[in-house]
Order: structure tokens, then sequence, then C-alpha cells
């Protein structure tokens, strides 16, 4: 009974010695365009599926050379279409912005983050568990998204060359001759 008593003692010291307010560090990327590094920090205890995706497929180098195939002034830039988006690996303007990765969809992991200025968020289709690997960033408030998509970080640094990205089509949006990722770094 004592030996027990001690065990689950040691649990609990072990326990509260991790919970008494000692933060775990976001994972942060650094997101290059051509007019300079974008600093993103990533919410892993909000949406960590979505941030673990998105570390993996950056990882694996997955997003370099990925066109921000769908950009709208006041709203968001979109990004992150892995299997059509590529401009290095078959680029495909007709098809850009409908592909992902070879991973599986992911389950929505809605929450109360806001879609504000710098706000990342995943893309996806009408279904709630279809986003995969594309995702936007916001350019300014967008309410009407909020616990609909999932926000997932937020760019602490450079929103200026985010800012810059070339604009797309009135309406759709789809940009012709896109900037692109040049890489992304986990680090």
């Amino acid at each position: 009974m004592r030996f027990s008593f001690i065990k689950i003692t040691t649990f609990i010291i072990l326990l509260f010695s991790t919970l008494k307010g000692e933060a775990v560090e976001n994972p942060k990327i650094i997101l290059t365009t051509k007019y300079g590094d974008v600093k993103i920090e990533l919410f892993k205890d909000t949406a960590p599926n979505h941030v673990n995706r998105i570390l993996e497929l950056s990882k694996a180098g997955l997003y370099d050379g990925v066109a921000f195939h769908r950009v709208i002034d006041g709203f968001m830039a979109q990004t992150g279409d892995v299997q059509h988006g590529n401009t290095k690996k078959g680029f495909n303007a007709s098809l850009v912005g409908t592909g992902g990765s070879d991973l599986p969809d992911l389950t929505q992991e809605f929450n109360n983050i806001a879609h504000d200025r710098g706000v990342l968020s995943m893309a996806r289709s009408q279904d709630p568990n279809s986003a995969n690997s594309q995702f936007f960033i916001c350019f300014d408030k967008a309410p009407h998204l909020d616990r609909q998509y999932t926000a997932f970080g937020k760019v602490t640094e450079g929103m200026e060359f985010i800012d810059k990205l070339k604009k797309g089509a009135q309406g759709s949006g789809a940009v012709t001759n896109p900037d692109i990722i040049v890489k992304i770094t986990v680090l």
C-alpha cells in the first residue's frame, strides 16, 4: 500500500511540475518569398494535427516552389497546392488550387482564433474535413471565416512581404505568373 502511495504521489508531483505555468513553446517557421522572410508562429495547442501537417510537408520541402495561386486584395493570399501548384515540378495553371498532398485529409480543428490580419488558416472544400496542404494568410479581418476554417498560426514578422504578393483577378483572385514560396524553413 505504501509503495502505491509513493508512486501516485510521485506521479502527481511530476504532473504538476510540468503544468505549473511552464509554457511549451509553439513551433515556428520562416516562409521565404522573393520579397523577404516571413516569420510565423504555429499554434500546436489549438490545431495540433494541422500544425503537424504543415511541419511535415515543410520538412519534406514540398512547399518549396509552390505558387500563391489565389490572392485577393484586402482578403487573403492562398498557397500550398503541392500537387498542382509547384512551379518547379509540373505546375498546372488550370488545376492549381484543386490538389493536395498524398496524405489523407484532416479532420477539422475549428477554434476560437479570430481570422485577423496575419492569421494562417487551412483552405478546404465545402467538406469541413477536407483540408490537406493548402493554406491562406489573411490580409485583413475576415470574421465570416471564424470557427468555419481551422486557424493554426500567425505571422509575427514580415507581413509587409505578404502584402507585396502579386494580386489576382478581380473576383476569383486567380493569379497569372504568381509569386511563390521560395522555401519554408522549420526553426
